[in-house]
C-alpha cells in the first residue's frame, strides 16, 4: 500500500501539483509556480483558502514563496524557507522587485514614516522579517536604514542578509521570554513551541523544520536524557522545549500562554499528567 507524501511539505491536489511530484502523485497538471514575496508584516498560512481555517504556520515580511495557484483572491503557495505548503490571501504577496539586504534581528521593531523615532510608525515588524535597504541616515545620534518611499527602521535592529546574530540559538530564544503563545505563530508577536525553535535557529544560520514532529524525526541526533545540556531539545507528543542549561528549559507553552522558563523535572511532571512522558531528546 502506497503512502502519499506529507501534504504540509508537498503541494498536490487532484487538479494540480508541484512539478517535482510528477510520477509520485496523480494530478491533472503539474506546475513550477512563480516566485513572490510576502508584503505584509506577518500572515497566517492555512490548510484551506478560508479565514475560518486555523493557522498552520506564519510567513514574515520579505520571505519568498512559490505561487502554485491563484483563485478567488487566495494563493496556494510553498514557502522557500522550510517548504511549508498552504493558502494565504493574494493581497499578502507582491512580485519580487529587489532582493532583501537585511533581516530584522530584534524580537520586535517598527517601520517609521521617516528617519526620526518621533515620527509616526507605519507598521511593526518581527525578528526574521526581510528588508531591502536603499540608504542610511543618522538623526540625533540614532542610525536608520531607509526603505523605498523614505520609510525607515532602526539600523541596530537589523543585520545583513547572510550574517547571524551574536550568541547561540538559546540566547535568541531567551529574548522571546514572555512573548504570548500563539498556535501556529512564528513571530515576535506570538509564537508556538516549534516556531520558537525554528526562528531562533534561523537567526544563527541553522535551518530547522517547522513542526515539532518534523523536528523530533530529523533535527540533529538522538541523545539520552542524562546527556542533556544547553541547546538540546526535549520532545513530547506535539510539543518541544529547548534546554537553557542542564536543569532549565525554555518553551512556548499553553500552560502559561507565553514563552517561559521552567525546570526540566517540574515540566516533565506537569506535562506528564496530560501528554505522558517525553518521547525523545535530540541535539541539533
Amino acid at each position: 500500500m502506497s503512502t502519499l507524501p506529507d501534504r504540509r511539505l508537498n503541494a498536490y491536489r487532484a487538479d494540480l501539483a508541484e512539478s517535482r511530484l510528477r510520477g509520485v502523485v496523480e494530478a491533472e497538471r503539474y506546475v513550477e509556480g512563480s516566485v513572490a514575496r510576502v508584503s505584509v508584516p506577518v500572515t497566517p498560512l492555512r490548510a484551506k483558502p478560508d479565514l475560518a481555517c486555523g493557522t498552520d504556520t506564519e510567513l514574515l515580511l520579505g520571505e519568498s514563496v512559490r505561487v502554485l495557484d491563484t483563485n478567488e483572491s487566495w494563493c496556494w503557495v510553498k514557502a522557500d524557507l522550510d517548504g511549508y505548503v498552504g493558502y494565504l490571501p493574494e493581497y499578502c504577496l507582491a512580485p519580487v522587485v529587489k532582493s532583501p539586504t537585511h533581516i530584522v534581528s530584534a524580537p520586535r521593531t517598527f517601520v517609521y514614516s521617516g528617519h526620526d523615532l518621533r515620527f509616526p510608525t507605519v507598521y511593526p515588524l518581527s525578528m526574521g522579517s526581510r528588508l531591502s535597504v536603499v540608504d542610511e541616515r543618522e538623526t540625533r545620534g540614532t542610525r536608520y536604514f531607509l526603505l523605498d518611499g523614505g520609510q525607515a527602521v532602526i539600523a541596530n535592529h537589523c543585520i545583513e542578509v547572510g550574517s547571524v546574530v551574536p550568541g547561540d540559538y538559546v540566547s535568541v530564544a531567551a529574548r522571546f521570554v514572555e512573548t504570548p503563545y500563539l498556535w501556529g505563530g512564528r513571530s515576535g508577536f506570538g509564537i508556538d513551541c516549534s516556531g520558537l525553535v525554528q526562528l531562533s535557529m534561523m537567526m544563527v544560520g541553522k535551518l530547522a523544520p517547522r513542526d515539532s514532529d518534523m523536528q523530533a524525526a530529523g533535527l540533529g541526533t538522538p541523545i539520552a536524557r542524562e546527556e542533556l545540556r544547553r541547546g538540546d531539545l526535549v520532545f513530547w507528543k506535539g510539543h518541544v522545549a529547548l534546554m537553557e542549561d542542564d536543569e532549565t528549559l525554555i518553551h512556548a507553552n499553553g500552560h502559561t500562554m507565553t514563552v517561559a522558563r521552567e525546570g526540566l523535572e517540574a515540566s516533565i511532571e506537569r506535562i506528564g499528567w496530560l501528554y505522558d512522558q517525553p518521547t525523545g531528546y535530540r541535539r541539533p
